[in-house]
C-alpha cells in the first residue's frame, strides 16, 4: 500500500540553502510521514542561519521539528554519528545546491550536510540528490557526471526549470522524491532520470 510503503524505514532529509526550493521540500517530508517513515532532517550551516526572503530561521525550524518530532542535526558532531551507528536508512539531499554538489563530488566536508553524506556513504548505504542550481550545466556539470558514477547515489529526476533565461540551471521534481526513495532502497535509480520541457510543471 502506498500509504505504508515506507514503513519503519529511517530517512535523513538535509536541507541545503537553495532557499527558494525548500517550500516545495518541506510537503515531500510530511508525505515520506504519511507513507510510514520515521524522517530526521540535517541541516547545512546556511539553512541553519541564514533569514531569506522565504522564510524566517525560527519559522522553518519549528515547521521542520513539528514534521519530524526529532531534534535538527545543525552541526559536524551531531552528523558524524550517522555512520558509526547506522542511524539512517537513507538520505536525501533536497534541496542540493551548487556548492553542496561540488563539494560532495569533491570529498570535502565542511559542514553538517556533507558529514551526513560522508557518514551514511561509508556503511555503503543510499544517498539522493535532489538537484537545484543554478549551474549545472555549467561550472557544476562535470560534478554531476562524477556524483551520476558513484555507487550507492541516486538521483531525484531533473530538468531545465527556464532553459530560456536560465540556461545552465536545473532543478528535481520534488514530488518524485518519495518514488526515488523507494527504488533507491532497492538499488535502483528511478527513470526516466532527464525530464523533458512541461516535465516539471
Amino acid at each position: 500500500m502506498q500509504e505504508t510503503r515506507l514503513k519503519g524505514v529511517k530517512i535523513g532529509v538535509v536541507l541545503t540553502g537553495s532557499h527558494c526550493t525548500i517550500g516545495d521540500v518541506l510537503p515531500q517530508m510530511r508525505e515520506l510521514k504519511k507513507q510510514g517513515a520515521e524522517v530526521h532532517s540535517i541541516f547545512s550551516y546556511t539553512v541553519d542561519e541564514t533569514d531569506n526572503r522565504f522564510y524566517r530561521v525560527e519559522d522553518l525550524k519549528k515547521e521542520v521539528a513539528e514534521i519530524t518530532g526529532h531534534p535538527i542535526i545543525n552541526t559536524i558532531v551531531g552528523s558524524e554519528p550517522i555512520g558509526p551507528q547506522k542511524l539512517l536508512d537513507i538520505i536525501i539531499v533536497a534541496p542540493a545546491t551548487g556548492n553542496t554538489i561540488a563539494k560532495m563530488a569533491n570529498g570535502i566536508v565542511d559542514t553538517p550536510a556533507l558529514m551526513a553524506v560522508k557518514a551514511q556513504l561509508r556503511n555503503a548505504r543510499p544517498v539522493v540528490i535532489a538537484i537545484s542550481t543554478n549551474d549545472a550545466l555549467g561550472i557544476n556539470a562535470r560534478n554531476i557526471g562524477l556524483l551520476l558514477n558513484m555507487k550507492n547515489i541516486y538521483f531525484v529526476p531533473f530538468g531545465q526549470d527556464n532553459p530560456m533565461e536560465k540556461a545552465s540551471s536545473l532543478i528535481s521534481r520534488m514530488e518524485l522524491i518519495p518514488d526515488t526513495i523507494v527504488n533507491a532502497l532497492q538499488g535502483k535509480q528511478l527513470q526516466p532520470i532527464l525530464l523533458g520541457p512541461g516535465c516539471l510543471s
